[in-house]
């Protein structure tokens, strides 16, 4: 850009450049120059969300199910304060994110003046970089490098605090150096790889332990992980954040581990002789009790973010690197070896004997909806269409987790590691709007989906088909299954008094609203969501007490599992005991 042009100009002619199609946003005092450019420009599509918060939630869902970045526009003070739990979600689910808030004048910055807030203080902790600009000329150069930064290396949000005399000055944009201070690794080194290769082959019990940072990778990763899979013969587990990585359907697939994982995973865990983690962070709903975590395995670590090495769990060989060109550059040295897969028949003769545990078994009821039933019947329903999945946070996210099977990545989009109730319906707009022609189903709680729930009017006035599959079990159920657990059952404030009619609001915000109470109707029920061609929100009433299992207690080691068969007791039968 040669000539003058305003600040707010620039934002959007470098935005145009950079690719970004869509922004989600929310308009105020504050950033009123940057609408009146969006005005005048066709390049870009604004979507107008009903709360600053349900914009980043957006942008979250955007980005994932697209592999692009998402991007935010919102104004000053309540509008970037709204934002943050947003972006703190995206910063720890490692999502590329661009931010642009509003600012006061220059002159009034430090004045308490109207709508003021230090975002740049604020978001300090909760983004990767952040910006305060106060010369238009340096705000092209500014927003090139914030979309390096949020794009390369492990992703994440980066903020553009913009005062909004900025917006309106005239400049000639400046010439930037290309970044220069931030250049991730993404290629590993060899004789790592090497080393990797060598111990991955001499292994008896190997567990590729896979994460979100393979998605993050891009589909090549996912299909590196398979091709992987199949050349060494190793079972497959992976996070919360990680699912469609690897095809639930795939012999090798060990399910979920975890807090709420399989027996299968994480015995699997425990009695490897070999974890390989694949661009996960063994965070503690994953590893449980350090002292007692895999306690015989070596551990090989790839991850593109070197500060999470070590940082948990000591690894005996470390990588940093993409995760996706460590798989590539382990596949062509294993070929150019001519490294056979090891006889791992007795490693998954164990496997399969904790695989008969059937830990995801529920009791089934003919007289009311079980909620892990209702998420099979829809699965067995949408399988064929490949459907993306979005979840709020809580005992039904879980479930989705445990029985709606992945077969690809980016078809899964939840809030790991913040755990963010009010999450999935604003990304399953944000998905909808960047797969226009996909199933877009929000699984919710009826708790969480009232944190967000005035998003039902984006999905309105875009013409949106997203659908909203509520189990309604009148509790804030995992709350409350943790007060049964550790509270000797005082529910305090954890059931949900005076719920809304989901039916009669949805139909207010031009939704068709439908209820499903009977087990007996739950398989039409679902068929009349799907056949509707527009927005849909199902209250499905499900049982009121059932706990999500298998579940490790707080605090316990990754092997003390609270299974349908001992919840009462939590202990380990006689049989499981024998398959250790």
């Amino acid at each position: 850009m040669t000539s003058e042009r305003s600040g707010a100009d620039i934002l959007i002619e470098t935005l145009t450049e950079l690719g970004v199609e869509v922004v989600f946003g929310y308009p105020g005092g504050a950033v009123l120059p940057i609408y009146d450019a969006l005005f005048k420009q066709d390049k870009i599509r604004h979507i107008l969300v009903r709360q600053e918060g349900g914009a980043a939630h957006a942008a979250e869902g955007y980005a994932r199910s697209s592999g692009k970045i998402g991007v935010v526009l919102v104004t000053s003070g309540p509008g970037a304060t709204n934002a943050v739990t947003g972006i703190t979600d995206a910063l720890m689910d490692s999502i590329p994110m661009l931010v642009i808030t509003g600012q006061v004048g220059t002159s009034l910055i430090g004045s308490d003046a109207f709508q003021e807030c230090d975002t740049v203080g604020i978001t300090r902790h909760c983004t990767k970089h952040n910006y305060l600009v106060k010369d238009p000329a340096e705000l092209e150069g500014t927003i090139r490098e914030a979309f390096h930064i949020a794009t390369s290396g492990r992703p994440g949000p980066v903020l553009i605090d913009l005062p909004k005399d900025v917006q309106v000055a005239q400049a000639r944009s400046k010439p930037m150096p290309v970044h220069p201070g931030y250049r991730p690794q993404t290629e590993p080194d060899p004789k790592l790889i090497e080393t990797a290769v060598e111990m991955l082959a001499a292994a008896e019990r190997p567990v590729f332990y896979t994460g979100g940072g393979i998605i993050n990778s891009g589909p090549a990763a996912s299909a590196a992980l398979r091709e992987l899979q199949a050349l060494t013969g190793a079972p497959v587990t992976s996070t919360l954040m990680g699912l469609g990585a690897y095809p639930a359907s795939g012999d090798a697939w060990l399910g979920m581990l975890g807090m709420h994982g399989t027996y299968e995973a994480n015995w699997a865990m425990n009695q490897a002789d070999l974890i390989v983690n694949l661009g996960a962070r063994f965070d503690d709903r994953v590893t449980g009790r350090l002292d007692a975590f895999a306690p015989n395995a070596r551990k090989i670590h790839i991850d593109i973010d070197r500060s999470s090495i070590n940082k948990i769990i000591r690894a005996e060989l470390g990588i940093v690197a993409d995760v996706g060109r460590a798989m590539e550059a382990m596949i062509a040295l294993w070929k150019q070896r001519g490294h056979k897969a090891q006889d791992l028949d007795n490693w998954f003769g164990r496997i399969n004997g904790w695989r008969a545990l059937k830990s995801l078994d529920f009791p089934n009821s003919t007289t009311e909806i079980m909620p892990q039933h209702a998420i099979r019947r829809l699965w067995e329903a949408t399988k064929h269409r490949d459907p993306i999945i979005t979840t709020e946070v809580g005992q039904h996210q879980m479930w989705s987790a445990q029985h709606f099977h992945f077969e690809q990545p980016n078809k899964w989009l939840t809030s790991g590691g913040l755990g963010t109730m009010g999450y999935g319906l604003p990304a399953a707009i944000g998905a909808q709007i960047a797969n226009p022609d996909a199933l877009v189903i929000d699984i919710a709680g009826e708790a969480s989906i009232q944190m967000n729930i005035q998003e039902l009017g984006t999905a309105t006035q875009y013409n949106l088909p997203v659908k909203i599959f509520i189990l309604n079990n009148e509790y804030m159920g995992m709350v409350r299954q943790w007060q049964d657990l550790t509270y000797a059952g005082r529910y305090s404030h954890s059931y949900s008094d005076a719920l809304p009619d989901f039916v009669k609001l949805a139909e207010a915000y031009g939704w068709k609203g439908m209820r499903i109470e009977d087990p007996a109707a739950l398989d039409g029920g679902i068929a009349e969501m799907l056949a509707y061609p527009g927005p849909v929100m199902v209250d499905c009433r499900v049982a009121k007490l059932a706990n999500c299992l298998p579940m490790i207690p707080s605090g316990a080691a990754h092997t003390d599992m609270i299974l349908q068969a001992n919840e009462v007791s939590g202990e380990m039968d006689d049989e499981a005991k024998a398959l250790v």
